[in-house]
């Protein structure tokens, strides 16, 4: 099997390392990649934004099936373009990717399924602002007021803050930036993120994990695109996933068939396992990043068929999902003034060693390796025990060197200190 990569993250490096294990996949192919992705695939330019380019290069390489990783050419519509050209596709229709694209959609999907999730208004006009921020947060008996920008915004356009000036200014240079803001009820209780191979209405979960989405250690600082994540999860019981499949993610995926928006592709639940049961927080239609970083690295089942059975219809055939004993832990190293605009192009040491994943990265003509994004590289360490797994990973940080950098040092160390319970 010819397997086609889209995308140039950490992500994207994980795909094709769990795709390189995989005896079916004879060939690998990346667009645009980074780095790290030359070692393990052919690295092709492209602009993963439009769809006649995709299909033009799937065709010049002769592709059987194309992955595509990021939200953006999802929800632009390329797996459409793909599929109307004959080639199978590991990716939700545009139709489909609205689920990610637009919280309002998934909000009234989530709605007519039944689906547990937290209460939440639309605000479209400035002048409905304050009257909204007065109804949640809170003054409403909530822990804090939670706003979110209606489109995509890279898991930065979200602002949970018990100071109601904090979270009326962000939803105003939201609204002035002619984005609609998404008010929410606060959901209390440890977050999931679980990820679903969806084909239509069969659904086959991963491992549930856990990521971290602030910048700093115990929570603090603003939100950035994940600094972190673990697998499994070691106080979440087994039912506990059974009733997440069951009581949302394949009501969903019946919803979106229903409406003639049938989902193909990875479904991503984020929750929060809260007093009253699992409740949704978002859903995106690809992989989430740290989390796969970790995921992947557990899978023992072949990448290649599993997602092969998905972009083609046979999903409900492809049997159990096969997982290595033990855990996972990615810590992300990022940029210095990440989340705000990072600094760039500073030579990285250390980046080419086994378990180091890279993102905002670059080569040089001189052959070396420098930042070229705010989260640089994604390092993953496994083990026994989540324990062991921290200490492979942040081990392995210690030889990694980057002018100005910085990561979580927290990663995964409330559960395997025993400090997360329902």
């Amino acid at each position: 099997m010819r397997v086609l990569v889209i995308g140039s993250g950490a992500r994207e490096h994980a795909l094709l390392l769990a795709l390189r294990r995989d005896p079916q996949v004879d060939w690998l192919g990346v667009a645009p990649g980074n780095a790290g992705t030359s070692a393990v695939a052919e690295q092709c330019d492209l602009d993963i934004t439009s769809g006649p380019a995709v299909v033009a290069l799937a065709r010049k390489v002769d592709a059987d099936l194309v992955v595509i990783g990021p939200e953006v050419p999802l929800v632009l519509g390329v797996a459409d373009a793909l599929r109307a050209a004959g080639i199978a596709c590991f990716g939700p229709s545009k139709d489909a990717a609205r689920i990610e694209g637009s919280k309002a959609f998934a909000k009234d999907v989530m709605t007519a399924a039944g689906v547990r999730t937290a209460a939440s208004e639309i605000v479209d006009n400035p002048a409905n602002l304050d009257a909204a921020l007065d109804r949640f947060g809170p003054p409403a008996g909530q822990a804090a007021w939670v706003v979110k920008d209606d489109g995509l915004a890279a898991g930065k356009g979200v602002v949970v803050t018990a100071d109601r000036d904090a979270a009326r200014a962000h939803a105003a240079a939201l609204l002035d930036s002619g984005h609609p803001v998404l008010l929410e009820s606060f959901l209390d209780g440890p977050e999931v993120s679980l990820f679903c191979v969806v084909d239509g209405e069969t659904v086959v979960p991963l491992l549930p994990a856990q990521d971290f989405k602030r910048v700093g250690d115990n929570d603090s600082g603003p939100n950035t695109g994940g600094m972190g994540a673990y697998t499994p999860l070691p106080w979440l019981p087994a039912e506990v996933v059974t009733q997440i499949v069951d009581e949302i993610v394949k009501p969903v995926a019946a919803e979106m068939v229903s409406r003639g928006s049938s989902f193909s592709g990875l479904l991503y639940a984020g929750l929060a396992i809260t007093s009253t049961g699992p409740s949704v927080v978002e859903f995106n239609c690809r992989f989430g990043d740290p989390e796969t970083q970790a995921v992947l690295a557990l899978l023992d089942s072949p990448l290649g068929g599993l997602l092969q059975a998905a972009a083609t219809g046979t999903l409900a055939s492809f049997g159990d999902l096969q997982w290595r004993d033990g855990a996972a832990v990615t810590v992300v190293i990022a940029a210095e003034n990440y989340p705000g605009r990072p600094r760039t192009g500073d030579v990285i040491v250390g980046a080419e060693a086994p378990g180091v994943l890279h993102a905002g990265t670059a080569r040089r003509e001189d052959g070396a390796v420098v930042s070229a994004g705010g989260r640089v590289l994604s390092v993953v360490g496994t083990g026994d025990d989540l324990d062991a797994a921290r200490a492979a990973a942040y081990q392995l940080i210690g030889s990694i060197k980057l002018p100005g950098s910085h990561f979580r040092t927290d990663i995964g160390l409330a559960a395997a200190e025993g400090r997360i319970s329902l």
